[in-house]
């Protein structure tokens, strides 16, 4: 097995090392929260296009079927029950109306559904969620190196140093 870098694991890996699997790793993470979002955007588009083809088609319904199926649904009313020939109409007319209202009510569930969708802010709240939990991470201790001389102990001796190099 070995790590994202390719090293094996267990080895002793350098600090850059380190910072580059990080970045790596982060930097997938980034990517993989963006393809989410789109995934999911890509849903609720989805949902709120059914609504709307779906609102489309009921006052197509509506509109375009009333002439030809009020006039043969009232025909066949009044063939089959003998009743006025305008109270056939008018049930033809609720029937065409109850069709419209049932496609209607299919447009907006489709539309709640895609107006309560929570895809992005859900992404938008992980990625927090992720940063967050990096900010508050601490690096791991470090074994105790043998200590060298502060900066300004070594001072007078790299200023010597330099003079006679340049003399």
């Amino acid at each position: 097995m070995s790590a994202p870098d390719g090293s094996p694991v267990g080895a002793e890996r350098s600090i850059g090392q380190l910072f580059a699997s990080a970045t790596t790793e982060m930097s997938a993470l980034v990517h993989d929260e963006i393809a989410l979002a789109k995934a999911q955007l890509k849903q609720d588009v989805k949902r709120g296009a059914t609504s709307g083809g779906a609102f489309s088609v009921a006052a197509l319904v509506l509109v375009f079927s009333l002439p030809m199926l009020n006039f043969a649904l009232a025909y066949g009313i009044r063939t089959w029950s003998g009743w006025n020939l305008a109270v056939c109409f008018l049930l033809s007319f609720a029937a065409n109306v109850l069709v419209a209202g049932l496609l209607a009510l299919i447009g907006v569930v489709f539309a709640k559904k895609a107006k309560k969708s929570k895809g992005p802010q859900k992404v938008a709240a992980s990625m927090k969620e992720t940063a967050g939990v990096l900010q508050k991470a601490k690096p791991h201790p470090r074994p105790e190196q043998p200590e060298t001389p502060a900066l300004e102990d070594r001072a007078p001796a790299a200023i010597e140093a330099v003079a006679r190099s340049s003399s």
